[in-house]
Parts: structure tokens; sequence; C-alpha cells
């Protein structure tokens, strides 16, 4: 039969992928796993219902690109996590997408071998393997949700979602996150404009219908009741926007749309002026904040890894070192554990005050 004129024009070949059940089949969830993925979700929630009065804190890599010192840079978490448990409640950050302004590496499920060869069948199940060993850790799991489809391939093993600066104006990201399973931070735009995440919040906490796929690969109409773990994510813009006024006028937005105040400040991106090394000061400036009586700010964010700082990704991926962030420049090890230890110990008479 002749090929339609009409279609795929501009398309040069098309790679079946196993479907959502077929993957989760080969790679169940046990039931230790589901009761971990659950009582993290359950916490967040609590936390931002004010129930907990605990600051949740998403903490890790910029990127996944390497399983084996994301796997390293886990068991350190885990071990700090008991440690400041009284007070934060640590979740790693574990984006395997994203978003390019222009071209470049798109992510781990999109290209695992970091070698244009886009097997993403492979980065699927690679990155479904690590989210399961994190559940049976005992460690929750934040991701940023970019494709809509992943989702239904990954989205059983997180805990937080987050919708990007650059995709929190989608009405497709805003209509997906209204069904997600997992409480969703909408982060502000790139220029710093708060209207942009506002409206998203509104949207998402709001029922809606739309196309997707199921998991059995076939295309099905969504039919959500709408998400009501919403939080807005503050990242900064042309400025930061992480200051107290900054905040205080974050909450009277929220208020005026009828939302609750409930704020993450991104320590990194916007608010660090992209300089990893500053972070610190972010979070610094969030706890005082804390301290003097502020309650919207629920969680915080940190780019960290091993090792402090980026790399480019070349030509040859084994030329890279170990432990160092192939995207946006990141807080080395100590420094991260340091600041959150520190952080713990300032806050723990508020949030024992707050029990």
């Amino acid at each position: 039969m002749d090929r339609n004129p009409l279609q795929d024009v501009n398309v040069v070949s098309k790679t079946l992928l196993p479907t959502p059940r077929e993957v989760e089949k080969r790679m169940p969830m046990t039931p230790e796993a589901i009761a971990s993925v659950a009582s993290g979700r359950h916490t967040v929630a609590e936390i931002l219902e004010g129930r907990d009065p605990r600051w949740f804190a998403v903490v890790g890599p910029c990127s996944i690109h390497d399983l084996t010192s994301a796997r390293e840079y886990a068991q350190r978490l885990r071990e700090l996590a008991d440690e400041v448990a009284d007070t934060l409640f640590l979740v790693m950050r574990v984006y395997f997408e994203k978003p390019r302004t222009s071209i470049g590496w798109k992510g781990f499920v999109n290209d695992p071998f970091l070698d244009d060869s886009f097997c993403i069948a492979d980065g699927l199940l690679m990155a479904r393997t690590l989210l399961l060993e994190l559940a049976v850790m005992g460690l929750p799991a934040a991701t940023e949700t970019l494709d809509p489809i992943t989702p239904q391939y990954l989205g059983s093993l997180i805990t937080v979602s987050a919708i990007g600066a650059r995709t929190t104006e989608s009405q497709t990201h805003r209509e997906m996150a209204s069904g997600l399973s997992t409480p969703v931070g909408f982060k502000n735009g790139t220029d710093g404009d708060l209207a942009t995440a506002v409206n998203a919040l509104q949207a998402a906490s709001r029922p809606h219908s739309f196309l997707g796929i199921d998991q059995q690969g076939q295309c099905a109409v969504f039919r959500t009741r709408g998400n009501r773990h919403g939080y807005l994510i503050l990242r900064g813009g042309d400025q930061p926007n992480y200051d107290a006024a900054t905040v205080a006028r974050a909450e009277s937005a929220l208020d005026a749309d009828g939302l609750p105040a409930r704020i993450v400040v991104d320590c990194s991106h916007g608010n660090s002026r992209k300089d990893a090394q500053m972070q610190p000061e972010v979070l610094d400036d969030c706890v005082r904040q804390r301290l003097a009586g502020n309650r919207s700010i629920v969680g915080i964010m940190l780019e960290s890894h091993l090792n402090a700082g980026s790399q480019p990704l070349g030509p040859d991926p084994s030329t890279l070192r170990y432990g160092v962030s192939i995207t946006d420049a990141c807080l080395d090890w100590d420094t991260t554990a340091q600041v959150l230890r520190d952080a713990r110990e300032r806050l723990r008479p508020s949030v024992e005050a707050s029990r």
C-alpha cells in the first residue's frame, strides 16, 4: 500500500514502546515500596495542610545522568534524612527529564546512554529501577513532570511532582496535574511572574477531561477530580523572589484567588542567580522568615550532588567526572549536609512549639 503523502511528512521512523502495564509487570512494586510511597505522599500532604509543622526539602542532583552516583547520593541522603527527621522531611530530587530552552540533552529517560541514541525504552526501565530501589530504601522521590506520557510508567513511584517554569503556562500540564496522584508544585515563570503559577494552581485544583494513554497503552479520555495538594514554587526570575516582601505578595496573590498559602522556595535557579554556592544564603533567609513567624513557606529545594559544580556533556561520556552534574551546577555533598543540619538545629524549637 502506498504511503499517504499527507501523513508523517517529517517523521523518519517510529519505535514501539512496551506499554506501562508491561513495564509494571516486568518491574513490579513490592508491598514495601507501595507502603513507602504512600507514606511519603501522606507526609507531604500533612505538611501542606498544616498538620505537620516540619518543612519538606527536595534535595538532589539537578538531573540524574548516572545511576551509580545517584545510588551513592541516595544512600547518603537516606542516612541524613533520619538525622534531621524531627524538623525536615527529606525527599530526593530525581529529575529524569530536562526542558531545554533551545537544544541539548533532554534527560535520562530520553537519552540514558548520553550519546544521542535516544533509547527511551531503556531509559524508562532504568529510571523505574532506580525509583524502585529508592522506595525500598524508604527514600521519597520528587521529579519534574514534563512529558504527559511518562507518568504512566513512573508515576506510581513518585512522592512529589513539579511543573517547571517553562511549562506552568501549558494547558496540557495543568490538566495533567489535576489528575496526578501526588502533591504538585507549579513554578513561577522564568521572568519571575507569579500570576502564571497562581493561575495554574487554580486550574489544576479543578476537574478536567483530556486525552491520554492508559496502562494498556490505549488512547483514553481521562476525567479528573482536581488536585487539592498544589503549592507555589518560588524559583526567582530576572531577580530573586524569596525575600519576605515577595513571599508576602505571593501569599496575597494566592489568597485573592482563594488558594491556600503554600509556598516552596527553590534555592537554586533565579533565586541563587544561577550560582549554586549562593543556595545556602537563600535557605538561611527562609529559615529566618520561619523564625520571624512565617507559616506559608512549607518547604525548600536544593540542587546538590556528590561533588560541586557542573561539567559539559562532551562526545565521550566515559570522560565525565564522577558525581558532578551535567546540567545546572550543584552544591557538594558536605556543604549540603552541613546546611541542612544547621537548618534543622535552628528550626527545631519552632517546629516543636507548633506540634
